[in-house]
């Protein structure tokens, strides 16, 4: 229902609909440019990530290192990497929840 009881303007709407769109993409293109970290062992294994989740790097200590047991690093390096995956989440629903919520608000649009 529309105050009034009239129609909505179709040109408004497009016009609210295109720049939220808009919106969007930057929020996405800053996520694609923004790198979060996530550590596991105390910090003997780092990852970054861009806010988008895409891996940049891994930095590994050589104490982490034991030819004996790979299985532990191999542990450490998912833990590093899911941690810097949560930390990228979080920037994501910081970057785009607002956005989302915005078009949820238009109708035609249910995010």
């Amino acid at each position: 229902m529309f105050p009034g009881g009239g129609q909505p303007n179709m040109q408004q709407l497009l016009q609210q609909a295109q720049k939220m769109q808009q919106d969007l993409a930057q929020a996405q293109q800053e996520l694609a440019a923004t790198e979060v970290d996530g550590q596991a062992g105390g910090g003997l294994v780092k990852a970054t990530v861009t806010g988008s989740g895409e891996l940049r790097g891994l930095v590994i200590d050589p104490k982490a290192v034991d030819p004996e047991d790979t299985e532990t690093l191999a542990d450490l390096i998912v833990a590093a990497v899911q941690a810097a995956n949560d930390n990228a989440q979080q920037l994501q629903q910081a970057k785009l929840g607002p956005l989302a919520q915005g078009m949820g608000g238009m109708p035609g649009l249910g995010f």
